[in-house]
């Protein structure tokens, strides 16, 4: 096993980076159409609060697809490093504890003695891997998954004040718009949790309306 063929234990967007991904551009693209007054607001603000919204969600995109690049390396990272503490460990027992310390503790507790020593033997099997960690293919299309989620959320909301001439309108569209996506995305993220779908969609959507709100009162 080479350090290029360390693969992260992450699939390549799970549905939760997926559901948070999705939550984050819908609450900036509503700092941006939040803070639109219906009274003041002409074509030449619209346009603005477009590429205003467009902007900042391509380069939050752009910037969540390189942490995740980098959260995708420092646990290659750290997986390669455990492999070697293990394999250089001065003895089964001190083996053993770094794969303790290494995985969930219900995990641990759960293979006991027994079973740490049979995954340490295993890892033990393995060549040592040289040199460090790198990002491959799957990390990439997980990055551009990221920025994908960030930047094509924007759309949904601001589409309305593209195709509609009255203001007021496609304000009250993008609106109603933006509460379906929070609560369909609470509703994914009850799902995914094991909670109640639907008491976790209102409160998702009840908490977007408030971060908005605490955002747009602090100048973002």
């Amino acid at each position: 096993m080479t350090g290029e063929s360390v693969k992260s234990s992450k699939r390549v967007l799970d549905p939760m980076d997926r559901v948070s991904e999705v939550l984050f551009g819908l609450i900036m693209v509503l700092t941006f159409t939040g803070s639109l007054s219906v009274a003041e607001a002409g074509r030449t603000e619209i346009r603005t609060m477009l590429l205003g919204a467009l902007g900042c969600n391509l380069a939050w995109g752009i910037i969540d697809g390189v942490f995740y690049l980098m959260g995708s390396l420092a646990e290659k990272s750290r997986l390669v490093l455990t492999l070697r503490a293990v394999r250089n460990a001065a003895d089964p027992q001190a083996a053993q504890r770094i794969l303790a310390d290494a995985l969930p503790s219900p995990v641990a507790s759960a293979l006991g003695p027994a079973g740490l020593e049979t995954m340490r033997q295993r890892l033990a099997e393995y060549p040592d891997p040289h040199g460090p960690a790198r990002v491959d293919k799957s990390d990439w299309k997980g990055a551009l998954g990221v920025f994908l989620l960030v930047f094509l959320s924007t759309f949904p909301v601001v589409i309305p004040f593209a195709l509609l001439k009255d203001i007021s309108l496609a304000l009250r569209l993008s609106n109603a718009v933006a509460v379906v996506m929070l609560f369909l995305t609470g509703y994914a993220f009850g799902r995914i949790t094991g909670r109640r779908p639907w008491v976790v969609g209102i409160f998702t959507m009840l908490l977007g309306i408030l971060l908005v709100a605490l955002t747009m009162a602090l100048g973002g």
